[in-house]
């Protein structure tokens, strides 16, 4: 039975992914999930960043006493999941990453934190703003502050460079849904070339959110890069 990691995205939480999870089971796979801190119920750490997430992987695999796990990562979790091989490169037996985005440029980062805002988002998307609470209780307007602070982090020190990534030496299935309109077709084309063991795939219809998902379409995809 293989063992899988499953990772969600910024502003989410573990029961993200519960249906693909349970889906997974059924599928024959040891499935794990975790928020990492100031995610769902999870409390915040002193530091909130990639590096802070890589670690929270890492001990995860240790206190579940995990030999090298698989991983699926959605979005930021994807982008975690990478880092971590790329200081640790054993942790891993092989890596999926689905709508990860790449390109933390400034005009990216600009983009996205202006989203960011909790006073907009109450007002704009008052629907949004209560999905943001219902996951993380109280605090979910820190949550969107440390995030936009984690983005600028990111541009910064650009962790997941051409450099680095070609150091990567796990195998890495890249994919994005055709329809994405925060991750584009090039970044993760740029990637999957700078990767020595990379490989892509691109899901029809399918837009960002994790919740509209083709899960037997993707299942299909993940069984088939973990038999090779």
């Amino acid at each position: 039975m293989q063992t899988l990691i499953l990772t969600h995205g910024a502003l989410g939480f573990k029961g993200d992914l519960e249906n693909l999870k349970l889906d997974l089971i059924k599928e024959g796979f040891n499935v794990h999930t975790f928020s990492f801190s100031g995610h769902g119920q999870t409390a915040f750490k002193n530091e909130f960043s990639i590096p802070q997430f890589s670690l929270e992987l890492k001990n995860f695999i240790i206190e579940n006493k995990l030999t090298q796990p698989s991983v699926i990562g959605y979005s930021m979790g994807g982008y975690v999941a990478l880092n971590l091989a790329l200081k640790d490169p054993t942790t891993f037996n092989k890596i999926i990453t689905l709508a990860t985005k790449f390109n933390w440029s400034k005009e990216s980062v600009e983009k996205e934190t202006r989203m960011l805002v909790p006073e907009t988002i109450i007002e704009k998307v008052p629907a949004f703003a209560k999905s943001l609470e219902a996951k993380h209780g109280n605090n979910w307007k820190e949550l969107l502050l440390r995030t936009a602070g984690m983005m600028h982090d990111i541009n910064k020190n650009n962790y997941l460079n051409t450099e680095t990534l070609k150091t990567i030496q796990t195998k890495v299935l890249l994919g994005l849904g055709d329809k994405d309109q925060m991750v584009t077709l090039e970044e993760t084309v740029n990637v999957y070339k700078t990767l020595p063991n990379g490989n892509m795939y691109m899901l029809p219809a399918t837009k960002h959110p994790v919740e509209g998902l083709n899960i037997p379409a993707f299942i299909a995809l993940v069984r088939d890069f973990l038999k090779n």
